[in-house]
C-alpha cells in the first residue's frame, strides 16, 4: 500500500494545482492556469467542475500516470459546515453542501468535487478532503462577538497551520498535541491561531472581516464607519463585500496585491508603501500578542508561515515585537499539496482514522 499513488488537488481562483505522490515521495507537480476569458462563462464556481476535471485528467494522461495505481485522491477542503480537524472521506452530503454553496462560493469548494469525479472511475480509489478552512475547534468564550445576533466563526488556513505545527513539533522532538503554539499564516488572507495541545481554540476569521489587513483583505474595521458606508447610497452590498475582501488591504491602499511589489517599492523609497507594509506587520504582531494572552502566556513557540514570510525584513519587524513572548520560527510558503498527500498517505496506511462528514 505504501508504494501506491496518491493524487493531491488544490483549486485556486485562477489555477488548479495538483501533484502525484508515491507514498511520501512527490513524483511531479503541475499548475494549470485559467485565464479570465476561460472562466468568464461560468456564473457559479461549481459550474467550472467539468472544465477543471477534464483539464486535470488530460494533464495526467500527458504525464502517462498509471491511474489504476492511485488509491487516494485528496482535494482541498471547501466551505462545508464547521467540522473538527482531520481527514474526511467525500460523501453525498458533502457534495450536496458544496454544490449548493451553503456557506458561500469559493474555489476550494471544487477540491472535493474534482477528487470525487476522479476517484469514481478508479477501482479501489477513495476521495478525501483534509482540514478545510472551516475547521472549528473554538472554545465557547471565543465565539462571543459582543452581540447575540453575530457569532464569531472559525474560518482560517487550517491546512497549512496544522501541517506547519506538526512539522515544527516533529523537529522539536515533541507531539503537536502536547504543545501550545501561536501560528500566523500570512498570505492573501492572514490568520493567527492559538493552538492549545492540538486544538485551535481561538483564531481570527481570515475570510470576511477580522484580524490584520492583508494584500487583499481589509481585516477588522471600525463598525460605525462601515455602517455609514453601507447606508451612504454609494455602494451595493456586492461592492461593499468586494471592497473589504478582494480589493481591501494593500490593493485598496496601493493598487496591488503583490506583496513583493509593495516591498520593492518600499525599498526604493516609496514612503506610503513602507508605511502600509509596516502597518501590516504591526497588526500581525498585535494579533499574535492577543493569542499569547489566550494561552495565558504559556507558549512553546510562535511560528510565521505563508507567502509573506519569504520577505525577511517583514518577518524581522514582527519578530522584534514578539520575541519576548516565546521563540519565533519562520516557515516560508505553504506546501498544501504535500500536506494533502501526507494526510492521504496516513489514511490509506491506517495510521490515522478517516472521519465521516455528517453536516
Amino acid at each position: 500500500m505504501e508504494n501506491r499513488l496518491i493524487l493531491a488537488i488544490n483549486p485556486g481562483s485562477t489555477s488548479t494545482k495538483f501533484a502525484l505522490f508515491r507514498g511520501e515521495q512527490q513524483l511531479f507537480e503541475k499548475t494549470l492556469r485559467h485565464s479570465s476569458s476561460e472562466l468568464e462563462g461560468f456564473s457559479r464556481m461549481t459550474d467550472q467542475l467539468p472544465f477543471r476535471h477534464q483539464l486535470v485528467m488530460r494533464a495526467l494522461g500527458e504525464e502517462k500516470t498509471p491511474l489504476s495505481d492511485i488509491v487516494a485522491v485528496v482535494g482541498r477542503g471547501g466551505l462545508v459546515n464547521p467540522i473538527e480537524s482531520g481527514i474526511y472521506e467525500v460523501n453525498d452530503l458533502m457534495k450536496e453542501h458544496l454544490l449548493g454553496a451553503i456557506h458561500g462560493e469559493h474555489a476550494s469548494n471544487l477540491g472535493a468535487l474534482i477528487a470525487d469525479k476522479i476517484a469514481a472511475v478508479l477501482p479501489g480509489a477513495r476521495a478525501y478532503i483534509v482540514d478545510p478552512v472551516v475547521v472549528d475547534e473554538l472554545e465557547p468564550v471565543a465565539r462571543l462577538s459582543g452581540h447575540p445576533l453575530i457569532e464569531r466563526r472559525s474560518i482560517f488556513h487550517a491546512l497549512n497551520q496544522k501541517a506547519v505545527a506538526r512539522i515544527y513539533a516533529s523537529a522539536a522532538g515533541r507531539n503537536y498535541e502536547d504543545m501550545n503554539l501561536v501560528i500566523a499564516h500570512m498570505g492573501g488572507g492572514i490568520s493567527v491561531g492559538a493552538h492549545r495541545r492540538g486544538r485551535v481554540v481561538d483564531v481570527n476569521n481570515a475570510l470576511n472581516g477580522d484580524g490584520p489587513y492583508s494584500p487583499e483583505r481589509s481585516g477588522g474595521l471600525p463598525v460605525a464607519q462601515i455602517i455609514e458606508l453601507c447606508f451612504s447610497g454609494k455602494y451595493t452590498m456586492s461592492e461593499i463585500k468586494t471592497m473589504f475582501t478582494g480589493k481591501g488591504g494593500m490593493v485598496a491602499y496601493l493598487g496591488t496585491n503583490s506583496f513583493k511589489e509593495v516591498c520593492d517599492r518600499a525599498a526604493a523609497g516609496d514612503q506610503k508603501a513602507m508605511l502600509i507594509s509596516l502597518g501590516c506587520s504591526y497588526q500581525i504582531a498585535k494579533e499574535i500578542g492577543a493569542m499569547v494572552a489566550v494561552l495565558s502566556g504559556e507558549v512553546d513557540a510562535i511560528i510565521l508561515t505563508g507567502g509573506l514570510a519569504y520577505e525577511k525584513k517583514f518577518t524581522e519587524r514582527i519578530e522584534a515585537m514578539i520575541r519576548k513572548f516565546a521563540p519565533v520560527f519562520v516557515y516560508p510558503g505553504e506546501d498544501e499539496l504535500k500536506a494533502l498527500a501526507f494526510n492521504g498517505f496516513l489514511a490509506v496506511t491506517g495510521k490515522i482514522g478517516v472521519r465521516e462528514y455528517k453536516g
